[in-house]
């Protein structure tokens, strides 16, 4: 069985004691264990839960939650650094709705020789046809789950049940395994006010005026939004903020 110590190592964040660890590689475990059951009720013989990639993260192994693919596999699919561009997450990037996948989904620009093995290697364990669905838990966190293993999709009553299951284990464990984002200090309503109005394009005389306070207060906002996102201008602020879904 997969046990994903090591990768759960390079998602902890500094601050996070050392001895989380032991709990996190037992829920990780759980995790893939509750995964794999619910995939066999459906039919499906392999499991795969990520995170959905970032742009600052697009690495296979550094969204990789849990999966029952053998090791050889998964070192093999990391090293081939075709997670962030392959079918699975380009369709994810255009549709919430699940998907099945009649021809593997998990290639994307590898050459032709890397493309074979990896073939050869999926192939061998049975992992082609899939079904995938978009997830997400309460911090709004998106999840790639992907289920391998049976050639027809499952029936549209099966689906719901199927994806209300996932998010239930989503809920309950997954969230654990994957650090939340965001500000280490919490914005105030004043400065997130002034954020919403620079993201719609406001100088610091607008935003005064709108919000009926001095520019000098809105540019004091600024720079304590600034800081407590660690951004370096209005512009990273802004956009800090949004990913962090603050605004």
């Amino acid at each position: 069985m997969f046990r994903p110590t090591d990768i759960i190592r390079q998602r902890i964040h500094s601050d996070i004691d050392e001895a989380s660890l032991p709990e996190r590689a037992a829920t990780a475990e759980w995790l893939e264990g509750e995964l794999a059951a619910l995939g066999r009720r459906f039919g499906f013989d392999h499991c795969l839960l990520t995170q959905f990639p970032q742009g600052d993260g697009p690495e296979f192994s550094a969204n990789l939650i849990a999966t029952t693919w053998p090791e050889a596999l998964k070192l093999a699919y990391a090293e081939a650094e075709v997670f962030a561009v392959s079918h699975l997450v380009t369709t994810f990037r255009q549709t919430i709705l699940p998907v099945f996948f009649a021809a593997n989904p998990l290639f994307g620009s590898a050459n032709a020789e890397t493309r074979g093995q990896l073939l050869s290697l999926f192939i061998e364990n049975g992992i082609a046809e899939s079904f995938g669905l978009l997830l997400r838990d309460r911090h709004l966190t998106q999840y790639i789950l992907l289920l391998s293993g049976r050639v027809t999709a499952p029936a549209r009553d099966d689906i719901a049940l199927l994806q209300l299951s996932a998010m239930e284990l989503i809920e309950a464990r997954a969230e654990l395994l994957v650090p939340q984002l965001g500000p280490k200090e919490k914005l105030s309503a004043r400065e997130l006010e002034c954020l919403r109005w620079s993201a719609a394009g406001k100088s610091s005389d607008e935003i005064a005026i709108i919000l009926d306070i001095s520019s000098h207060t809105v540019i004091s906002y600024l720079k304590s939004a600034m800081r407590k996102l660690e951004a370096v201008n209005r512009m990273q602020a802004v956009a800090r903020a949004c990913r962090y879904n603050l605004l």
